[in-house]
């Protein structure tokens, strides 16, 4: 392949693919579980620290593989085919078609708010809980659009991505900068009065609105299962840095810039999150975050800066940031599935280039597969049930690097991660301590997701036996 991809190429894909929607909602759930400021913040610098620990860690891989696949690749270079097949196994059926089926939805939705008449029309079919509405529709548009763009060429998706993620970059900046400016009543001091005392309070359905009932104080074990509950929110918001390593073999200079890409983008990206909490921290009280209509904290953020034209100037952000994010997914995705079928771990034709360069066939099949699940609705159940998966993906990748310390020392390492052993024993703590506190307190997040990813293996030695035939 063609390197065309720079250091500042790889640095807004790796922005672009973490910045979705979640930013932009996640955090009234996190309040939901907390009911503190002070433990939210604790949260979310915890997740930054863990997510930039795991790039630090990714870029001793991506310097000793730097081969399209990323990591796909170090999984199947450092523990075989069959780790690698359960990790593009489960890329493929939920974790990137998944996300870029519920980044879409994020999109459509956002849309229906500045054009009513896509949420008020009535569904195009209906059959008991299952619809088709509009909204899937637009999604589905918005997915096989940018999946067509990205067939035409790596320029026409990188140009894109950057236009996009630097747009959104600004006004991110613009939100942090004015949520402190314009903000009459600033409520920062408020919640964090309660100190690293926590409360929870997960409120009543009404209708379609969930209400607040009482905040219930949390301590012991309970803390730690809410700490693990709203970190679900935090980690995924945090995820996809990865999808540059995917990259890799249209990288220029990959031993370097690969991991220059991960560790500047996710630290800029965690603190931007930060920043914005602190914002949604300054301009709402605890109720107000916490039980934000539908959600959208940050929506409600703007309504208090700019009045009811704030929430179409929000709207109009969160199109932009979902939009860019999912030409980040499907940008890097298909290239995962081209390395597994030249591996013969996935359809023959997907390994194929077009006369443009890019592997097109692997394209369509990741845009028809997360068309299918966009116009299922069960995308959001699916991510849910993933998350735990997800994080065990990334222990397994950074456990490798202690691994091939040890079990092939003399590999050549271009670059070694930074403070080792401490850097991927310090994703590994906290990510064990997230895993486990989940499958103790919150076992809906994970065995779900665990069983989807283990169906796998059947899978793997059919292809396998039919192979060696």
């Amino acid at each position: 392949m063609k390197k065309q991809l720079s250091l500042w190429d790889g640095i807004m894909l790796v922005m672009g693919s973490m910045i979705g929607s979640g930013i932009f909602i996640v955090s009234s759930d996190m309040m939901r579980n907390l009911g503190s400021g002070y433990w939210l913040i604790v949260v979310w610098v915890l997740t930054g620290v863990m997510t930039v620990a795991g790039a630090i860690s990714y870029g001793e891989l991506s310097s000793m593989f730097p081969k399209a696949g990323g990591q796909y690749t170090y999984m199947t270079e450092t523990f075989g085919k069959r780790t690698g097949f359960l990790y593009g196994w489960g890329l493929f059926t939920v974790i990137q078609t998944g996300t870029i089926a519920a980044v879409a939805m994020a999109f459509g939705k956002f849309t229906a708010y500045l054009i009513p008449a896509l949420n008020n029309s009535d569904p195009l079919f209906q059959s008991g809980s299952f619809r088709i509405t509009y909204v899937q529709l637009l999604a589905i548009v918005v997915i096989l659009l940018l999946t067509y763009i990205n067939t035409r060429g790596v320029k026409n998706g990188k140009l894109l991505q950057n236009v996009f993620t630097a747009c959104k970059i600004i006004a991110l900046l613009g939100i942090i900068v004015f949520g402190f400016l314009l903000i009459k009543e600033s409520y920062w001091t408020q919640n964090l009065s309660m100190g690293w005392s926590a409360f929870q309070n997960l409120g009543e359905q009404i209708g379609n609105d969930l209400k607040p009932t009482s905040w219930q104080p949390l301590n012991g074990m309970a803390l730690m299962g809410a700490i693990a509950a709203a970190m679900v929110g935090s980690v995924f918001s945090s995820v996809a840095w990865e999808n540059v390593t995917f990259m890799s073999g249209e990288m220029k200079n990959p031993r370097v810039n690969m991991v220059r890409s991960m560790v500047i983008g996710t630290s800029a990206v965690m603190v931007l999150y930060l920043l914005v909490n602190f914002v949604y921290l300054n301009a709402l009280d605890r109720d107000a975050m916490a039980f934000a209509d539908k959600n959208r904290p940050a929506v409600a953020v703007a309504q208090v800066m700019l009045g009811n034209g704030g929430t179409i100037v929000m709207a109009l952000l969160v199109m932009v940031s979902t939009f860019g994010c999912i030409n980040g997914l499907v940008l890097a995705g298909a290239r995962v599935y081209q390395s597994m079928a030249k591996d013969g771990l996935f359809f023959k034709s997907a390994q194929e280039n077009n006369r443009f360069e890019v592997p097109a066939k692997s394209l369509w099949m990741q845009g028809a597969w997360a068309s299918v699940l966009a116009l299922s609705g069960q995308y959001g159940d699916l991510l849910d049930m993933i998350s735990f998966v997800i994080v065990l993906f990334y222990m397994i990748t950074v456990f490798g690097v202690i691994y091939l310390r040890f079990k092939k020392p003399a590999l050549e390492r271009p670059y070694k991660a930074w403070l080792y052993p401490i850097t991927p024993l310090l994703y590994l703590l906290i990510g064990s301590a997230f895993c486990i506190l989940l499958i103790l307190y919150k076992p809906q997040y994970t065995w779900p997701g665990f069983l989807l990813i283990l169906a796998g293996l059947p899978v793997y030695y059919f292809v396998i036996r039919k192979r060696s035939k």
